[in-house]
């Protein structure tokens, strides 16, 4: 993420990107869980509409309804593994109900289960099925609590099939500031770090638990709707100009002559053209808050980075600093570039999305990092696609070690800027080595900054300093084969600050713990 806002340079991005000087980064729900303090309830006045037979809810275990991180109190669900989210969308923008949506959700259950829960804020539910048969529910604060016909045997695959609808809420948190659900003049930008998922469909909405998707979105005709992964129907954009390659003739669609409907990636039409329908595939494991769909008029480019990754580009045509051309050509180089650097990349895709949302941040969303109307800075980007590797497939296992996500993509900023010819790498961390006024990186060690400090100066600032005084210590060349190997050996998973200090220890063949304690977790500015 990334804030808007803060000089010198635009930053703070990673989970959340902002120029730094903005409030608001991606935010943590306090979501509610079904304890003894929690006053269950079904979901109406006029008894369970799931069609579950009649009586109280079975007894028998229950999987804990929080992951237990309490950065996020609440947020997430045990019990279970998510395997894949395959999620039909209908959204209106300006309808009094914005979304409509089934939810089918196919996980393996970790333990044997007579009931579990997902979470999902102030939507309603008009029926769950687990494994075709219907299910009872309860509501409690943001849990849902689901009890299947007939108890869930440890190690089965089970599939819930939810219909719901509402308008679905921004988070706002008094510490994480504005996020989720998003209304633009057009439409719907949606950026959920940390926990925003909820506030549209039911999930395990915690990072440790990464699933693949499937997206299946109708909207009234006329808009756009872009989300992460690869569409498997033709994308064509409306904003005015029809999307094309970067440098081809005016109007040109990808694989199409200038002035005729682009081919290749688009939409696919229903009925009489009331309403389109969009189709898209995450065919590797994601975060929840990762998960976005946008919604608007956009113009879109489309073409291929020299690794063979497909690149999908798109910006609101209201947003006259964003030159769409030379977004989609950065972010085909930075992926280019990044992967000499850190290692494959991770993905099938990858590209960007700028829209007309009054947010002070960015986010990497997967594949596909989302930006809001204050545009998008070269070393934003390069932030945001850094987390492609570093956040996005390397994932936390909890938010206490955001800096492996943050340090590593403010990083990977200051190294597209010394690329880019601007300050060297060295240069921002003797700045802030050396600055009078950066008691904030002192004071707060980033490996475990504290809920309040999660998308603090420390985590960024401090965290990139780390792997500066890493490169400094092993030397250049040990530092990108731990960088590379990091990527590669949790490749698709969750890790650990524990872990990555044992492999920087193996990969170096030096024991770093004293380094990585004084740079991490101690307060005072560490020796060089």
């Amino acid at each position: 993420m990334h804030k808007a806002g803060e000089s010198p340079t635009p930053r703070r991005h990673g989970s959340r990107t902002a120029f730094r000087g903005a409030a608001g980064l991606a935010a943590l729900a306090v979501a509610g869980s079904l304890t003894a303090a929690c006053q269950l309830s079904p979901f109406n006045d006029d008894g369970d509409p799931s069609g579950a037979p009649p009586g109280s809810a079975a007894t028998g275990p229950a999987g804990p309804t929080t992951a237990g991180d309490n950065y996020v109190p609440g947020d997430g669900n045990g019990g279970y593994d998510v395997q894949h989210y395959s999620l039909k969308l209908n959204i209106d923008p300006d309808a009094g109900e914005q979304l409509k949506g089934t939810a089918t959700i196919t996980a393996k259950a970790t333990e044997r289960l007579a009931r579990f829960n997902l979470d999902l804020s102030g939507l309603k539910v008009a029926s769950i099925k687990v494994n075709d048969a219907p299910a009872r529910q309860q509501r409690g604060g943001s849990e849902l609590e689901v009890t299947p016909a007939k108890p869930l045997r440890k190690d089965a695959q089970f599939t819930t099939v939810i219909e719901y609808s509402g308008t679905p809420e921004p988070v706002t948190d008094p510490v994480l500031g504005t996020y989720g659900w998003i209304r633009t003049s057009d439409g719907v930008f949606i950026a959920c770090q940390p926990s925003g998922a909820q506030t549209w469909f039911p999930s395990n909405d915690h990072p440790s638990d990464k699933a693949t998707f499937d997206f299946e979105i109708t909207v009234p005709q006329g808009l756009t709707a872009i989300a992460n992964g690869e569409p498997a129907t033709p994308l064509t954009g409306t904003g005015g100009g029809a999307p094309g390659v970067p440098g081809g003739p005016p109007g040109t669609g990808p694989g199409g002559p200038p002035d005729e409907p682009p081919t290749g990636p688009g939409i696919e039409p229903i009925g009489h053209r009331a309403q389109t329908t969009t189709k898209w595939h995450v065919k590797s494991p994601m975060a929840t808050y990762l998960a976005t769909v946008n919604v608007g008029r956009f113009d879109v480019r489309t073409g291929m980075a020299g690794n063979g990754v497909q690149v999908i580009s798109a910006a609101d045509p209201t947003l006259s600093m964003v030159n769409l051309d030379a977004f989609h050509r950065l972010n085909t180089e930075i992926t280019d570039e990044f992967a000499k650097l850190f290692g494959p990349y991770p993905f099938s895709s990858s590209g960007g999305l700028v829209d007309n949302a009054e947010v002070g941040f960015a986010l990497e969303t997967q594949t596909r990092p989302v930006y809001g109307s204050f545009g998008a800075e070269p070393t934003i980007v390069a932030h945001e696609l850094a987390h492609q590797w570093f956040g996005d497939s390397v994932s936390v296992t909890g938010w206490k070690d955001i800096w492996l996500n943050e340090g590593f993509a403010t990083y990977a900023e200051w190294l597209w800027e010394e690329k880019s010819g601007g300050r060297t790498v060295q240069n921002q961390f003797d700045e802030r080595y050396e600055s009078r006024i950066a008691n904030e990186l002192w004071d707060n060690p980033p490996g475990d900054p504290g809920r309040k400090k999660m998308f603090g100066r420390s985590v960024y600032d401090r965290g990139g300093m780390t792997l500066v005084a890493l490169r400094e210590r092993v030397g250049e060349d040990v530092f990108y084969d731990i960088l590379k190997t990091w990527a590669d050996e949790h490749r698709h998973s969750n890790a650990t600050t524990p872990q990555f200090i044992a492999l920087a220890n193996k990969v170096s063949g030096k024991k770093l713990d004293g380094f990585f304690k004084a740079w991490l977790y101690e307060k005072g500015r560490p020796a060089k």
